[in-house]
């Protein structure tokens, strides 16, 4: 029996269940199809992103002189306005930057912040949580946007262009217009978002006449470009002191559905934070990720330890064998995850726990091939202390960047909004995010608060993973990351055992079947040949279900001195470089 001194484990309601099997079994952003990939080599730079225009804007950057930073700050500026389901100067990120010239891994935490006026109960009506519409959509799920802070820290610290000079590619691009991708017209076509029928500038800039815009329409977007112009002239500054942080304050406390409390303060006090990564050995490679709030850094690595030793050599990476051992020890990350991930630095709690490895080596002593699939447990990193578990929502349409530029500088770095086209609202030509919605809705059971609860200007829990794995000369090995919601933890550990484990090459380790368990059932993805090892995981206790797994995995391999790159299948990105 667990003892529980602090909090008690939160039961989720039926209704909160049912909503959430309802948005799981959709996926965060739907899948819209499979493209065959091949890895594309250089040895000079390399810029993996979403969308071809994203990925060419880095690449520009680049051929100017630019860092990976620089190259990362045009393709977010490009992904705001080709990829706006996804990420944008609206949400938030988290970057991993290897200076190589230093030779240190820096991190920044641009995670968006809950307002000084956000209360624990603010998700809750009449004791229970609210419904997914009224705590998704609308303004009161706006947390302060913080991607743009943290690029300009990073690029304070590491760019080599200046500012002013990284957002001319996608300004022009929205004056111009650019030609609406299948993936954008698929997902505006499914009509998820009840925001976008809802809102006017959402509505009127993806479905004008009343329809949603079609593939190969040329959208043009004034409004986006000139928010850019300004934040190239005044900096980030623009979005928090300037009229754009005005624009986003009354959009989101007047809006319609679900009106907000933010104020101007929480965006002239919002602060990017540069953190210490979370590092730790996998086989003879040191893996390193972000801290919390981020999943990242503690649940794959978690996962990897899990795997540690248990001969997967012996196995094919589409064997029941691996999909066992893969599934219990993602399990054990997950439960860990669900009690102790939140916002710790904010709680004075250290992450290093987590990562100790005694404490790693003794939770994978329980993944074995010998074992009946049972759910897991949470272990005691804390001694005598465990935490609750918690309801957030998390189905996170994100986006991720990889980058490595003629220096041998890296960039990982995982951006989103939340929820396919975040809270559905609209301001200067871009969307706001959803994401105080990966707090805990219910805040606390007979009295006792979840440790991912709301509170004023705390950050939400993310799953999103960004990842550098270094070699034993402590060279960059591995540059990796993915969208997907709470499975991104999945995506990026698989395709990390992919390539060190059973030595695949990028693009085939990404476009591999997928395997997902996050302390529950087993996905294996649907259309693959992992179907047929799904009889042999129900004779090991599993509940097997087939379902699309729509990972966005981009990654850059360095072989021998050569830039690897791969994009998910997927998805629409493509690596490029020279």
């Amino acid at each position: 029996m667990k003892r529980i001194l602090s909090v008690f484990i939160l039961a989720l309601s039926p209704c909160l269940f049912a909503q959430q099997v309802v948005l799981e079994d959709r996926e965060p952003e739907a899948a819209t199809g499979f493209d065959n990939k091949t890895s594309v080599s250089t040895k000079e730079f390399m810029v993996v992103a979403a969308n071809p225009y994203a990925s060419w804007a880095g690449k520009n950057i680049i051929e100017r002189g630019g860092s990976a930073i620089d190259a990362a700050i045009a393709v977010q500026a490009m992904l705001s306005l080709v990829e706006p389901q996804s990420s944008g100067i609206g949400g938030g990120a988290f970057i991993m930057y290897w200076d190589n010239t230093q030779k240190r891994l820096f991190t920044y935490d641009g995670r968006e912040v809950a307002g000084e006026k956000a209360t624990s109960d603010m998700f809750m009506v009449d004791g229970k949580p609210m419904s997914w519409r009224d705590a998704v959509v609308g303004g009161k799920s706006v947390g302060v946007p913080g991607v743009m802070k943290a690029l300009e820290m990073a690029h304070n610290a590491h760019g080599t262009l200046e500012w002013k000079d990284l957002f001319d590619d996608t300004i022009k691009q929205a004056d111009d217009g650019f030609e609406v991708s299948p993936r954008l017209a698929r997902l505006l076509s499914l009509d998820y978002h009840p925001g976008l029928n809802e809102f006017p500038l959402s509505s009127t800039y993806f479905k004008p006449g009343g329809e949603s815009l079609k593939a190969g329409f040329i959208r043009k977007n004034p409004a986006l470009a000139e928010s850019l112009r300004q934040i190239a002239k005044e900096g980030a500054d623009y979005l928090y002191t300037g009229k754009l942080a005005k624009q986003i304050v009354d959009t989101v406390n007047t809006a319609k559905i679900n009106p907000g409390s933010l104020t101007l303060s929480d965006f002239s006090n919002y602060e990017a934070i540069k953190r210490s990564p979370l590092c730790g050995k996998y086989m003879t490679y040191k893996v390193c990720g972000m801290a919390p709030p981020s999943s990242g850094g503690v649940s794959v690595l978690q996962i990897l330890k899990g795997l540690e030793n248990k001969g997967l050599d012996k196995y094919g990476a589409q064997s029941a064998e691996f999909a066992h051992l893969f599934a219990q020890s993602s399990a054990l990350a997950f439960a860990d995850r669900e009690e102790y991930i939140a916002d710790l630095d904010f709680l004075g709690i250290s992450p290093v726990p987590l990562v100790n490895s005694r404490y790693l080596n003794e939770r994978a002593k329980q993944v074995q091939l010998s074992n009946k699939w049972e759910e897991a447990e949470a272990g005691l990193p804390y001694q005598n202390v465990a935490y609750a578990q918690d309801d957030a929502y998390e189905l996170n349409s994100t986006s991720h960047i990889s980058i490595i530029d003629k220096a041998g500088n890296a960039i990982s770095m995982t951006t989103s909004v939340e929820f396919m086209f975040g809270s559905g609202l609209m301001v200067g030509g871009f969307m706001l995010n959803n994401q105080l919605t990966d707090f805990a809705l219910s805040p606390s059971r007979d009295g006792k608060q979840v440790l991912n609860a709301v509170a004023a200007k705390k950050r939400p829990r993310s799953s999103m993973s960004p990842t550098i794995v270094f070699d034993q000369d402590n060279k960059v090995h591995l540059v990796v990351g993915s969208p997907g919601g709470s499975r991104i933890i999945n995506y990026v550990a698989q395709t990390i055992v992919n390539v060190l484990a059973f030595e695949m090459d990028v693009q085939e380790a990404i476009s591999a079947p997928r395997i997902s368990n996050r302390n529950g059932y087993t996905a294996l993805e649907k259309g693959t040949s992992l179907a047929a090892i799904k009889p042999a995981l129900e004779a090991k206790g599993h509940e097997v279900r087939l379902v699309d797994l729509n990972s966005g995995i981009h990654a850059i391999h360095v072989d021998n001195g050569t830039l690897k790159g791969g994009a998910d299948p997927r998805r629409e990105g493509v690596a490029v470089g020279q």
